[in-house]
């Protein structure tokens, strides 16, 4: 996976639905999780808002997505010796420059959510066609294939 949708999925997937966890809602783990990624943490109230805005426009059915969200970010456009890039310090300022590059390059629709209701985990769908839609197949995908066959064994 590229490294800017690493990031990107990395961060959507600081809360885990499955386990009930959010990472932001611990500042030791929040910052420690920022630290690894070689930025500082934004307050917990920013990030938040900017991973429910993101999560929101790739699918996210807990969130309301409404039509335009605007996040204040610390980007800045730097000349460096392959040319301009997107630059940022902090965690929201590099996600979202990292989410600038994918729109760029047409992959911001790989980003994807896992329709478990159990899951609801954030993927980058690496399928030639885009057409990937379970987090995992092994699991998620198989637990859904299997309910629905279930549910058609016994309506027949």
């Amino acid at each position: 996976m590229h490294t800017d949708a690493s990031l990107v999925v990395e961060f959507l997937n600081t809360v885990n639905v499955e386990e009930g966890t959010d990472l932001l809602e611990d500042p030791g783990q929040w910052h420690e999780w920022a630290a690894a990624h070689g930025l500082a943490g934004n307050p917990a109230a920013e990030a938040r808002a900017a991973r429910d805005a993101l999560r929101a426009a790739i699918g996210d059915p807990r969130l309301p997505h409404g039509s335009d969200s605007t996040v204040n970010v610390g980007t800045r456009i730097s000349l460096t010796a392959d040319g301009p890039a997107l630059v940022a310090d902090d965690v929201v300022g590099a996600v979202f420059a990292a989410c600038a590059r994918l729109v760029v390059r047409g992959d911001w629709i790989r980003l994807k959510i896992c329709p478990a209701d159990t899951c609801l985990w954030a993927f980058y769908d690496e399928s030639r066609n885009r057409s990937r839609t379970w987090c995992s197949m092994r699991v998620c995908g198989n637990r859904e294939k299997a309910r629905g066959w279930r549910a058609r064994a016994a309506a027949g």
